[in-house]
């Protein structure tokens, strides 16, 4: 029993740490990537599209993101759903494909970057926390219908706050790293 709670709570950190890294390549630094693209909707025959599954996305250069539709007849609807969102970026069209410019960052909107970084981040820490929260309690409820011992569950919530610990340790390395590449100029 306390294996397999175990293992579930790792399982769960573990999705969480790895749905942060998702998140943070959806920030944007100054290099451009297709990822920062992802959450982009785009208004196709009156129905919300990712992006993504209406146009390739290339990176030719470390500062252009090239668009190119799979149907020609939505370059427009494209475009304007990247004016739209709240990346400031200023696509432009050239009929075929749309060039996305990634201009410098200012030394403000990195600042603001590197706020929503670390609310990503602190968003991660409190489901760690809650993911550890759930796991103590059920070690405390088989500990109350006399599953497991009292030691045992001292050894377990142990080892449970040794897997958060690890975790916290992960979602900070991946903060600082992800601030160091925004503030990188």
């Amino acid at each position: 029993m306390i294996e397999q709670v175990k293992r579930d709570t790792g399982e769960r950190m573990d999705k969480t740490v790895q749905a942060l890294q998702h998140e943070f390549t959806t920030v944007r630094t100054g290099r451009a990537s297709a990822a920062i693209l992802e959450k982009v909707q785009v208004d196709y025959y009156g129905q919300l599209t990712p992006l993504l599954q209406l146009a390739s996305v290339n990176a030719p250069e470390s500062q252009l993101l090239v668009v190119q539709p799979y149907d020609p007849s939505s370059i427009g609807n494209i475009e304007k759903a990247i004016l739209a969102s709240d990346l400031g970026l200023n696509p432009s069209n050239d009929g075929q494909l749309i060039r996305v410019p990634f201009p410098p960052l200012t030394e403000e909107r990195r600042v603001e970057l590197v706020k929503l970084c670390r609310t990503y981040a602190e968003e991660a820490r409190v489901a760690i926390r809650n993911i550890r929260r759930d796991a103590n309690e059920r070690h405390k409820a088989a500990e109350k219908d006399h599953e497991i011992s009292q030691d045992d569950l001292h050894r377990a919530e142990a080892e449970i706050q040794e897997m958060t610990d690890a975790h916290t340790a992960d979602i900070d390395d991946l903060l600082s790293n992800k601030e160091a590449e925004i503030m990188e100029v």
